[in-house]
C-alpha cells in the first residue's frame, strides 16, 4: 500500500512526490531485506498505473504523452525552468508554513533532533533505538532540503508534506511527554501520558485558537472575489425570483480584468455565453488562455504560447470590448493600471465588496484575526464590479441583430 500510494502521488499527481518514497524504499531494502519484493511490486504498480495514464492523456491531448516525464524534463533539464515565474527568499516557506500550521510547524522542524536528544537523555535501550522512527521523520527533511533551496517557491509545493508536518510534530510531542514523565514523575509504572497530557492539551488549544484566527483573517480580508463573481449569475438568473433578470441568457457578454487577473476563481463563476478577457496591466508575463471550443478542445494547442513566460500582446483585448470590468479601487493610477472605479462617465459600480489592502495593514493583524484589534490595524479597499455606461450590440440572433441597453 505504501508503494501504491507513492506511485499514485508521483505518476498521477506530481512526479517529485517520489522523493517521499525514499525512506520507504530504504526500509524495505535495508531493514526488511525485501529487495526483490520491492522491485517486483514497484514494477507491477508502475506498469498498472502508466498504461491507463498514458492512454487517457493521449486520448485527450491527441498525441502520445507521458506527463510525469514531461514535467521532470521541463523543470530539471531545460533552461526554461520554474525560476522564470518568480523567485522568493529563503524565508518564504518558513513564513508560509508557520501561517498554515503555527506552533505545530516549529515543533515538526525540530522533531528529529528532539527525538534523538530525548532517547539519549533517557538512555533508551538499544533495542528500542533500533526502531526506525526516523523513517517517519526523514521525508520532511528530504523535502525541505530540495525545495527550500530552490529559487522558485510556491505554497502548493509544500502540500505533499502537510500530513508529515502533523505526524512529525506528534512524534516530537510524544518524546517530550516521555522526557517530562521520566524527570518529574516518581512512579515509573504509570504510562507517560498520564502525567503529561497537559502538554498535548496546551499545544492543541494554542494550535486551534491560532488556526481559527488565521481562517477568520483570510475570510474577512480576502473573500471579496468569491463574493463578487457570483453576482454575474445573479444578473442572468436572479437569486430573488421576484427580480427581473438584467441580462438574457442568450446574450454574449465580455467580462474584463486587468491587474486582478490572478484572482479569477473559475469559469464556473460565469454564465454561459460569457467571455473572460484580459486588458493590459503592469504584469508583463504570459497570461493563461482558454481551451478551444468543442469536444476536442484539449487537443488544440493555443496559439502564441511560449515556455519562457514572455508577454504575449495578442492575449489582450481592447477596453472598448468590455461590458463588465472587475477591478480594485487603489485610488492610484499607473501607465497600464488606471483607476476605472473613478471614471464615472465610462463606468459605474454595480457591486462592491471590501478587500484587505495588505500593503497598508499590519503584518500581524492581517495574518491573524484578533477581535477588536484587527479592525484598527488593517485597511480595506473596494473590490468592484463595474458596468460600462454605453449601449452595445451584444448578441446576435439567427435572423436579426438587436441592440440592447443593459
Amino acid at each position: 500500500l505504501a508503494i501504491l500510494g507513492i506511485a499514485l502521488g508521483a505518476l498521477v499527481g506530481w512526479p517529485f512526490v517520489a522523493l517521499l518514497g525514499i525512506p520507504i524504499a530504504f526500509d524495505l531494502i535495508f531493514f526488511q531485506r525485501q529487495f526483490w519484493q520491492f522491485l517486483k511490486w514497484s514494477a507491477f504498480i508502475f506498469v498498472g498505473i502508466m498504461i491507463p495514464l498514458v492512454s487517457i492523456d493521449t486520448l485527450f491531448y491527441g498525441k502520445q504523452v507521458i506527463t510525469p516525464l514531461n514535467i521532470i524534463l521541463y523543470n530539471i533539464f531545460t533552461n526554461d525552468g520554474p525560476s522564470l515565474y518568480g523567485e522568493e527568499s529563503w524565508t518564504f516557506y518558513f513564513i508560509n508554513c508557520f501561517l498554515n500550521f503555527n506552533i505545530v510547524f516549529p515543533i515538526a522542524v525540530v522533531s528529529l533532533p528532539v527525538c534523538l536528544l530525548v532517547d539519549w537523555l533517557r538512555n533508551t535501550p538499544k533495542d528500542v533505538l533500533l526502531l526506525p522512527f526516523w523513517l517517519v521523520l526523514s521525508p520532511i527533511y528530504l523535502w525541505s532540503l530540495v525545495f527550500f533551496t530552490q529559487p522558485h517557491k510556491e505554497e502548493r509545493f509544500m502540500f505533499p508534506i502537510y500530513p508529515l508536518i502533523i505526524a512529525s510534530a506528534c512524534i516530537a510531542l510524544s518524546k517530550i511527554q516521555e522526557l517530562y514523565h521520566s524527570i518529574f514523575t516518581r512512579s515509573k509504572r504509570q504510562h507517560y501520558a498520564s502525567s503529561s497530557n497537559w502538554i498535548v492539551a496546551a499545544v492543541v488549544i494554542i494550535f486551534g485558537l491560532l488556526s481559527v484566527s488565521r481562517v477568520v483573517a483570510l475570510f474577512v480580508g480576502y473573500r471579496a472575489p468569491l463574493d463578487l463573481y457570483p453576482e454575474f449569475h445573479n444578473l442572468v438568473n436572479p437569486f430573488d425570483p421576484s427580480v427581473k433578470p438584467m441580462i438574457r441568457e442568450d446574450q454574449k457578454i465580455n467580462v474584463c480584468v486587468g491587474r486582478e487577473w490572478y484572482r479569477y476563481p473559475s469559469s464556473f463563476f460565469l454564465p454561459n455565453n460569457w467571455n473572460y478577457l484580459f486588458i493590459k496591466s503592469e504584469f508583463s508575463g504570459q497570461l493563461p488562455q482558454p481551451f478551444a471550443v468543442g469536444a476536442d478542445g484539449t487537443k488544440v494547442v493555443p496559439k502564441n504560447m511560449n515556455s519562457k513566460n514572455i508577454e504575449e500582446p495578442s492575449a489582450y483585448s481592447n477596453i472598448e470590448d468590455c461590458d463588465f470590468l472587475v477591478d480594485v479601487n487603489l485610488q492610484t493610477d499607473s501607465q497600464h493600471e488606471l483607476n476605472f472605479s473613478l471614471m464615472k462617465k465610462k463606468w459605474h459600480i454595480l457591486h462592491s465588496k471590501k478587500f484587505l489592502y495588505a500593503s497598508n495593514s499590519s503584518s500581524l493583524f492581517r495574518a491573524f484575526y484578533v477581535p477588536f484589534f484587527s479592525s484598527k490595524y488593517t485597511t480595506f479597499i473596494d473590490y468592484n464590479l463595474l458596468k460600462a455606461n454605453r449601449n452595445r450590440r451584444i448578441f446576435k440572433r439567427q435572423k436579426d441583430e438587436e441592440t440592447v441597453d443593459f
